[in-house]
């Protein structure tokens, strides 16, 4: 079973890696977006001494990996290192040519889907491509008063700020909207895509609200004590989590029994458990 789910990370690292070279290599290098990190890099190399964007990768996170292998050891860098590979590997091989031609809005919004796509393939799969994930992770160690997050952010905003001075403002301004797409599609797939609805219901008519909601949507549901502060008097609220397309027949159901009763809804980015996310 462990081996089986070893395969399906590296699996996932491969095709991750496969699409961050795709839109790398076919969006963001011809449109001259420098959208940070070692890639970013790689692309104002090629422009200014015409250094293939595969070698650069290579020959800048040799040293990262050198000096992470010292300090952190072999487990912390192994899959990152397959990943960094195979990251060069798909550069090599991947054909040159522009999926864009000259649309930056276009070149910055898909090439931002598509690499968040495959950087979260490869986050999913418990590893990076190396670069200035790693030189963070490195920094860190001897700056502990500030995260990794924060680190990268520097990294990153400083090679966005070099990529301006060559390929101009305009360039760097798209490739801001790029680094916001592959954020949130990257964040997206780690933090998952079935977004659900918790509701917290306070009633008089809480325990035929309760019966509805067990027999009729087949949900769960979590009785809890609570006690109002203005009349100093106790109530039973009601507790639970449903799908997107059910808190409509909730909402429903709850006005059926009691249209006063005071309903919370909010959104949950996760749920694991039966009837939800299988763990």
């Amino acid at each position: 079973m462990r081996n089986k789910s070893a395969a399906v990370d590296y699996g996932m690292i491969v095709i991750g890696t496969v699409l961050m070279s795709m839109g790398i290599k076919n969006i963001f290098d011809p449109a001259n977006m420098v959208t940070g990190g070692v890639t970013g890099a790689a692309i104002i190399f090629k422009d200014i001494w015409n250094v293939p964007l595969w070698l650069s990768n290579t020959l800048l996170n040799i040293p990262l990996f050198i000096a992470a292998f010292k300090i952190m050891g072999w487990t912390f860098i192994k899959r990152t290192l397959f990943a960094t590979v195979m990251l060069s590997v798909a550069l090599y091989v991947i054909p040159d040519g522009s999926f864009m031609q000259d649309d930056l809005f276009l070149s910055a919004l898909f090439g931002g889907i598509i690499g968040g796509v495959g950087i979260g393939l490869v986050f999913l799969a418990r590893a990076t491509t190396g670069g200035t994930d790693m030189l963070a992770a490195l920094i860190q160690k001897r700056m502990k008063h500030y995260t990794i997050a924060q680190i990268m952010q520097v990294l990153d905003g400083l090679i966005v700020l070099v990529g301006a001075t060559v390929f101009g403002i305009r360039a760097a301004l798209y490739a801001l909207i790029a680094i916001f797409t592959v954020s949130k599609i990257s964040d997206g797939l780690i933090e998952g895509l079935k977004f659900s609805k918790q509701a917290y219901i306070i009633s008089d008519h809480h325990q035929e609200i309760a019966d509805a909601i067990l027999k009729e949507m087949s949900r769960g549901v979590t009785g809890m004590t609570a006690r109002g502060m203005y009349s100093n008097s106790e109530k039973n609220m009601l507790f639970c989590v449903v799908s997107k397309k059910e808190i409509v027949q909730l909402r429903e159901l709850v006005s059926r029994f009691d249209p006063r009763a005071f309903v919370i809804v909010s959104d949950v980015r996760e749920v694991f458990g039966e009837g939800f996310i299988e763990y």
